[in-house]
């Protein structure tokens, strides 16, 4: 395959969710592999409590300014002007560039003074040795922000010229580097080898998207233009959005301090189970978020109100179609999920136990999870970020109130319980006010499509029930195999049984995936058939 096909822009957001969603299933299962190496080689304990203290900070700042802000703030002004002046976009390209450069560089100097004073804050419950290591993994990760906070330009670029597959596959990249500072950094530098890892994986994430905006015409020019206008109107966009994402983060912190105060293991736990729980979340939710982004922020550019809310309503139904029934086996499954993913080496018994209940809390709210990202950009399309923001911060309240509250009765299974119930409250608020600002999200067509789709999900969790006791009598659930086995089998049965349902009951969502199917495979067939006949 040819670069000019790695960078053929998609032109539907079905089509660019589709590659999303693949490439982020990918870096999913490669992040998977990254998990399973930590939890074989360190188990739920000391190192990976401190490995996962330590991404707080750097991660604070890199999610502060760049994820969510930066794309809310300079995707709709690039696409504004990428279409008028070209020249104009990328001088304040590269304005932007070199202000965040600057902008991290001094962030990151400051914070890398402070790390001790910081750490101690972060995990008062650390004794002395896991406090020096966490300081220690800490430092080396300031540089990780810088080399993301660039990537994140590049990253914006891309999706502003609807070229997803290179924007793609920056976590596979981002995530191979951890894991070879997890398997060949760490011999030779200890557990600091982990962070090295980290470094290596931002770099590559960089570099990976260079060729490609450069393709599209960027040239770096050391311009600060500060004083410009469109400059200026993206710093005003992100402002709120930043906002946001910092009570998220200070959400995110304020676990870690009280996972700090509960047994060895428990930020560990909380962090993989988190890990797993996201995996449907960055295949749906975030994929068909991010391919809807553009197209809604053009929309709304071009005044066409309604088709905002079509595609809009589309989208939601599409996610809700695809995210329950895994919320059905991420339930019903969640040992046997847990236990074959990570169940290796010093991971032991109880600590699949403690990481599959802490799973199911997370469960709860995978649907909500889903679609937060979706209706949230659809406020930044729409020029509105602060709506979101105090939401958020609503919300986030709420979620460390609910944390102190269920961590004495679940210990950390509490923490993701109040995760849950804040994230759905959230949901709820965030609909309220968008279907406010648009007049109608047409509930009335998911409504119909969510009846269905909770019929088929209902028989499908009885179907997998019945078949997950009677499966492991027959094989040794005391292998990886005999677990992987069952869990495979009940839960592609009762998939079967969800889809069938559906397609009687002649779901919209499940026709479309039919249909879709059948274009492909009578693509394919055609293509066969010309073969051959050659």
């Amino acid at each position: 395959m040819g670069f000019k096909n790695f960078s053929a822009q998609s032109q539907s957001i079905v089509g660019a969710a589709v590659v999303l969603g693949l490439m982020s299933m990918v870096s999913r299962l490669i992040g998977i592999l990254r998990d399973r190496v930590f939890a074989s080689q360190f188990g739920a304990g000391d190192v990976l409590d401190a490995y996962y203290a330590a991404f707080r900070i750097p991660d604070f700042i890199y999610n502060l300014i760049i994820v969510g802000a930066l794309s809310a703030g300079f995707i709709p002004v690039f696409l504004h002007l990428i279409n008028k002046d070209r020249k104009t976009a990328w001088r304040v390209t590269n304005s932007v560039i070199n202000i965040l450069g600057i902008l991290l560089l001094v962030i990151c100097g400051l914070f890398f003074i402070f790390t001790p004073q910081l750490t101690r804050w972060l995990a008062p419950g650390f004794d002395a040795e896991k406090i020096k290591l966490t300081i220690s993994l800490t430092r080396i990760m300031f540089l990780s922000p810088i080399l993301l906070g660039l990537s994140g330009i590049a990253s914006s670029i891309l999706q502003s010229f609807k070229n997803f597959f290179i924007y793609s596959l920056t976590p596979i990249m981002y995530n191979i580097g951890i894991i070879i500072g997890a398997m060949f950094f760490v011999p030779i530098w200890g557990i600091n080898g982990l962070a090295y890892g980290v470094i290596l994986g931002a770099f590559l994430h960089l570099l990976l998207q260079l060729p490609t905006i450069s393709k599209h015409g960027f040239r770096y020019q050391p311009l600060i233009l500060w004083r410009d206008k469109h400059v200026r109107e993206i710093g005003k966009l992100m402002i709120p959005r930043t906002l946001g994402i910092a009570i998220n983060q200070i959400n995110f912190l304020v676990i870690t301090v009280i996972g700090s105060t509960l047994t060895s293991g428990s930020i560990a736990i909380f962090n993989l189970a988190n890990n797993l729980q996201y995996f449907p979340i960055g295949i749906i939710g975030v994929s068909f978020a991010i391919a809807a982004f553009p197209a809604m922020a053009q929309a709304v550019a071009e005044n066409r109100k309604a088709d905002v809310i079509s595609e809009l309503s589309a989208t939601i139904r599409q996610i809700l179609f695809f995210i329950i029934p895994i919320m059905i086996i991420f339930l019903l499954l969640r040992a046997q999920i847990v236990r074959v993913v990570l169940g290796s080496g010093q991971f032991s018994w109880d600590d699949t136990i403690l990481t599959a209940n802490t799973l199911a809390f997370f469960s709860f709210s995978l649907f909500a999870q889903c679609l937060i990202p979706l209706l949230a950009r659809t406020f930044y399309a729409l020029r509105d970020t602060w709506t979101p923001f105090l939401i958020g911060l609503a919300t986030t309240a709420a979620n460390i109130v609910a944390a102190i509250y269920f961590k004495s009765s679940f210990g950390v299974s509490g923490l993701a319980l109040a995760f849950s119930v804040s994230t759905i409250i959230q949901l709820a608020l965030i609909w309220i006010f968008l279907r406010k600002k648009l007049g109608t999200i047409q509930e009335n067509k998911i409504i119909i499509s969510l009846y269905k789709i909770s019929v088929a999900a209902l028989v499908m969790a009885i179907v997998v029930q019945l078949f997950k006791a009677p499966l492991s009598g027959i094989v040794n659930m005391e292998k990886f195999w005999g677990i992987f086995t069952q869990r495979a089998i009940a839960g592609s049965v009762g998939l079967l049984v969800y889809c069938g349902i559906l397609f009687l009951l002649k779901s919209e969502e499940m026709m479309q995936l039919n249909a879709s199917l059948k274009r492909r495979w009578l693509r394919l067939w055609n293509v066969e058939g010309e073969v051959n006949k050659e």
